[in-house]
């Protein structure tokens, strides 16, 4: 039988992410999901600088999968998604439904072993969701950076969001990382 799991993925690439939003350069689902990788890699190794003992190599592969549902059933803007409880329930139910088509894909026993990194642990959650948002709030830098004004509002809830998430790496991480972004290449 032929699996085409690995052919969905490379089909990442497609997904435009913020179809809402006027953007001065596009980004697709493959860009945010490694961005989001190397973030989650950095809050995990910042935790364990601070003694955590969770592994990077995990946070990796959680935040590789993250998204990997919205090849299925494209990227949902935020403010449809969590607008209120049903549509927020709802779209939870479509995703774990996604899940299902996409592990569907793969030979069984690669499936089993596929499965649990579609959803990160209850530890590693808090710096899937901080990687996630941080990426965001990248790209927002980003566009603002280009003078498009169009991000600032979601530049300001993503700021918001990450603090109140109250994770002391993501934090950090803002703090150490996230000014560079709006630095020109020679200024790097």
């Amino acid at each position: 039988m032929l699996n085409t799991f690995y052919a969905l993925l490379g089909r990442m690439k497609y997904i435009d992410r913020w179809c809402l939003m006027r953007s001065s350069r596009p980004e697709n689902l493959c860009e945010h999901t490694l961005e989001t990788a190397y973030i989650a890699h950095a809050l995990v190794l910042l935790n364990r600088q601070r003694g955590g003992q969770l592994e990077p190599e995990k946070a990796v592969l959680y935040a590789l999968y993250h998204d990997c549902t919205e090849i299925l059933t494209g990227d949902m803007p935020t403010p449809v998604k969590y607008k209120n409880e049903s549509i927020k329930t709802a779209y939870k139910a479509v995703e774990k439904e996604a899940q299902s088509a996409l592990l569907s894909r793969l030979p069984v026993p690669m499936a089993e072993e596929m499965a649990p990194w579609f959803t990160p642990t209850e530890e590693y959650r808090p710096f899937i969701k901080a990687a996630d948002k941080i990426s965001a709030l990248i790209k927002c830098t980003e566009e603002r950076r280009a003078g498009n004004h169009e991000f600032d509002r979601a530049y300001d809830t993503l700021l918001q969001a990450i603090h109140e998430l109250a994770l002391p790496e993501a934090e950090q991480f803002l703090l150490q990382f996230l000014p560079s972004f709006g630095m020109t290449l020679d200024d790097l």
